[in-house]
């Protein structure tokens, strides 16, 4: 019965043939065992996380290549047609660029993913001092992957006898032609990168860009949203976001008011002095002011008043438009106290009667 020929095998050569890939999946199985029960002790006892990314990307790749081999061995002994061993030959060694590509591409998304893994306490800390930085991980896994995987397919195809030069050449008229199609989705990506890396602005921050002022709720890499003061949800294009001039508003010191208050002219030097007085002593009436950097300056004889020039600094912790209605209602009741009057605007005509 074993001496039987069947497609020019005899039934011994099969069966050693299927022998030898049940072997393969035993050999699996026992590399799996160790694996488990021995490699992964060891290398959980290291001081570096290295090893274990390292063994765990070659797992599945290893139990792939074992596989690979005893199909090749199995079917090299066997009597086949010159054909189809040749295409067998191809596929063999496409098989293995491409299953070594898997193991490349494992070991390198597990990298990047070990950068962000919540057991890793100072990519923690990173991320609670750089929130933004998050989105890039991702993205930098997926163009690794796409990095890697496009080499180990045009290994294979080389392998394979494919004319690579040819393949990169129909490729590169075709990114060409892709990139003119997409060129604005293209500057949005890279507009994207951009905010990522240079960080204008974080999720959170109170931003004018150009004529749009609210607060950053999303960045993303084709746009941003922005959640302006009317609660409206804004979508801008990064490429847009880049070209344009942008305030960040959560960084600034505090926010700077500036205001001209005019007397009338019959102030005189002493109510001068007391009106300045009253607006150097306004931090200590409302401390949601800054003292550093207040400016109570003389600064002109106007056309109708005696201009003071008042500048001073809201704390970044403190509502804007309550604090500036405290002030200014401190400097009314302070200047009615003081028998200080606000000018408006006069004007005086001398009339000059003509000689009868």
């Amino acid at each position: 019965m074993w001496d039987r020929i069947y497609s020019e095998n005899s039934l011994r050569d099969w069966g050693i043939s299927l022998l030898i890939i049940i072997g393969a999946l035993l050999v699996n199985k026992l590399i799996s065992i160790l694996y488990k029960n021995v490699i992964r002790r060891i290398t959980k006892k290291s001081a570096t996380r290295l090893d274990d990314i390292f063994f765990n990307a070659l797992e599945k790749p290893v139990f792939m290549g074992i596989i690979l081999l005893a199909f090749w061995i199995a079917t090299s002994r066997l009597q086949i047609e010159k054909e189809i061993l040749d295409v067998i030959k191809k596929s063999y060694d496409a098989l293995v660029v491409l299953n070594i590509t898997w193991f490349f591409a494992r070991f390198a998304g597990a990298l990047v993913e070990e950068d962000t893994s919540e057991s890793n306490a100072k990519a923690k800390k990173r991320r609670r001092r750089f929130t933004i930085d998050a989105k890039l991980y991702p993205v930098l896994k997926r163009t690794v992957l796409i990095i890697v995987w496009f080499i180990g397919i045009v290994s294979a195809l080389h392998n394979v006898g494919v004319k690579v030069t040819t393949l990169l050449g129909t490729l590169g008229i075709g990114g060409i032609a892709f990139a003119l199609a997409a060129q604005d989705t293209i500057k949005n990506i890279f507009g994207g990168f951009t905010i990522l890396t240079d960080k204008p602005f974080r999720i959170g921050d109170t931003v004018k860009i150009d004529a749009i002022e609210g607060d950053v709720v999303d960045i993303g890499l084709r746009s941003t949203r922005i959640l302006n003061y009317d609660k409206r949800l804004l979508t801008i294009p990064n490429f847009k976001v880049m070209d344009s001039f942008i305030t960040n508003i959560s960084s600034e010191y505090g926010r700077r008011i500036v205001m001209e208050l005019g007397l009338t002219f019959n102030t005189s030097f002493d109510k001068m002095q007391e009106a300045m007085q009253i607006l150097n002593d306004m931090p200590n009436r409302i401390p949601e002011i800054y003292a550093k950097d207040l400016v109570v300056s003389f600064t002109n004889f106007a056309e109708s008043a005696l201009t003071i020039t008042f500048i001073y600094f809201i704390s970044k912790p403190a509502n804007i438009f309550e604090t500036r209605s405290k002030v200014n209602l401190e400097i009314l009741r302070s200047f009615n106290l003081a028998g200080l009057t606000f000018a408006f605007p006069t004007r005086t005509i001398y009339m000059e009667q003509a000689p009868i």
